[in-house]
């Protein structure tokens, strides 16, 4: 009798390893999964903001210069699948390098920068099921500009783990949000409204911005029954 007991004590004590092995392996992998998908976003933002033209929005100038100091730096290690096709438009005020980058095999529109959440990830041009599990994404308007009049609306995952939009529950009005586009203009916008609604509304979409540029943050919220959406204005 004792030797039966014994045994069903070794066996609850081989799956409690077992369980506690398999735990420990999970949180490992979940641990690195978030660091390099981090790490990653950090590694292309700063490729593409090294020696970025800031533009400011109350003139028509524009100088050259570092990010400033605000915004965290990365492991200059870091390998990233960053692949660019230029080619060269013109228009009757501007001409300007039209640039195709790559991210993972998702085409780019550029990136941003939110240091109260310490986000960097590159923007990417599609919305797929596969493209939001590798970074945030434009979902309107078709055909996407970064940096122009009119609002942007860019959605990220809130997996409630830090990574993409998680923390966009912690931004607040006049926080500020840096967008820098394949030309490697960056702008700075600051929040002005944030608000909740359900999944179906897209009526704050295509708002009137009085020839502003806008842009706006989709994400659940964390328990899934409503979307933050959060509006900024350079």
């Amino acid at each position: 009798m004792r030797s039966g007991y014994s045994k069903v004590l070794t066996v609850i004590l081989i799956i409690i390893i077992i369980a506690v092995v398999g735990l420990l392996a999970y949180l490992g992998y979940d641990y690195y999964s978030r660091y390099r998908t981090n790490k990653d976003g950090e590694a292309y933002v700063d490729s593409l903001t090294d020696g970025i033209t800031v533009v400011d929005s109350n003139s028509t100038s524009t100088s050259t210069a570092t990010v400033p100091d605000d915004i965290p730096s990365t492991d200059d290690n870091t390998i990233m699948d960053i692949s660019t096709d230029s080619t060269t438009t013109s228009s009757s005020s501007e001409s300007s390098t039209k640039k195709r980058q790559t991210y993972k095999g998702f085409y780019t529109l550029g990136s941003i920068e939110i240091p109260k959440t310490g986000v960097k990830y590159p923007i990417l041009e599609r919305v797929t099921k596969r493209s939001l599990e590798t970074s945030v994404a434009v979902v309107w308007p078709e055909n996407a500009e970064l940096n122009k009049p009119g609002n942007v609306v860019i959605v990220g995952h809130n997996y409630r783990n830090g990574v993409f939009f998680s923390n966009n529950k912690k931004l607040s009005k006049g926080d500020k949000i840096y967008i820098t586009d394949l030309n490697k203009k960056r702008i700075a916008y600051t929040i002005y409204n944030i608000f909740e609604t359900s999944d179906s509304d897209t009526k704050f979409y295509n708002r009137n911005t009085d020839g502003k540029r806008e842009i706006t943050l989709s994400t659940c919220t964390d328990d899934s029954s409503a979307r933050l959406i959060i509006e900024a204005r350079e």
